[in-house]
């Protein structure tokens, strides 16, 4: 499958960075409103949403793009959860300030257990 990128773009290690990066714009697009927007109307919230999510776009479509041609969907979507789970600590903690959770650790080791499981064959 040709996607037309680039090909220094197409490893396991791009398809991983551009969903980092995805997630990034998706968590802002999706949280960033509650705590900066709180007092606008919601249908301002979703514009804004919209046009952060836009650029989310730009990174996941290709991220996933190339990563189908390293990994099954089902994989493609562990990871997608994990490295979500990855930037949405960080953002709760640092961005909306909220106190670390035990309940983080417990879903990322429940993720750790998937991730085993779907890629087991690949490794």
């Amino acid at each position: 499958m040709n996607f037309n990128v680039l090909p220094l773009f197409h490893s396991p290690f791009s398809f991983f960075g551009l969903l980092l990066v995805s997630n990034i714009f998706m968590t802002f697009a999706w949280y960033a409103h509650l705590r900066d927007l709180s007092d606008k109307s919601w249908w301002l919230a979703v514009l804004a949403s919209w046009g952060i999510a836009f650029f989310e776009y730009l990174f996941q479509i290709p991220g996933n793009r190339i990563g189908f041609q390293f990994f099954s969907l089902g994989q493609l979507k562990i990871a997608q959860e994990v490295i979500t789970l990855a930037v949405f600590i960080p953002f709760a903690m640092l961005y909306m300030g909220e106190p670390f959770k035990l309940d983080y650790l417990w879903a990322a080791l429940c993720l750790m257990g998937a991730v085993y499981f779907v890629f087991r064959d690949f490794l």
